[in-house]
């Protein structure tokens, strides 16, 4: 594990915003978000490759956005119109393994460290 930086999380309402950011410097051919609720594996939630494309989960399209810095050494998740069943523990994460959508927890994958969300009706 490669226990990227992370930050941002924390707590809002619903229908409130919050941003995390993550350095992630090196060569990956995809890098993304997963989000873990207690009693299931991460799963991934917003992807982005290395040749720019980006790839979201049905559950967040149109309200999360993910992006990376003009050096590609840091990923971006922007989340906006957030609602409570976005809370969960929150990764980043990067492959050297071209991966498809959707992204699923595996040994390819190294790992930021894990920043909570929680979101309140």
């Amino acid at each position: 594990q490669d226990d990227f930086e992370t930050s941002g999380g924390g707590s809002v309402q619903a229908g409130g915003s919050l941003k995390l950011f993550c350095w992630v410097s090196g060569y990956y051919k995809v890098r993304a978000w997963f989000r873990q609720v207690p009693g299931r594996e991460r799963e991934g939630i917003a992807g982005i490759y290395y040749d720019g494309s980006v790839w979201y989960d049905e559950s967040v399209r149109g309200r999360f956005t993910i992006s990376e810095n003009d050096h590609r050494t840091a990923i971006t998740l922007e989340m906006n119109a957030m609602k409570p069943e976005d809370t969960g523990l929150y990764y980043c994460a990067a492959s050297e393994v071209w991966h498809p959508a959707p992204f699923m927890e595996g040994p390819s994958w190294n790992w930021g460290q894990g920043t909570q969300v929680t979101v309140s009706s």
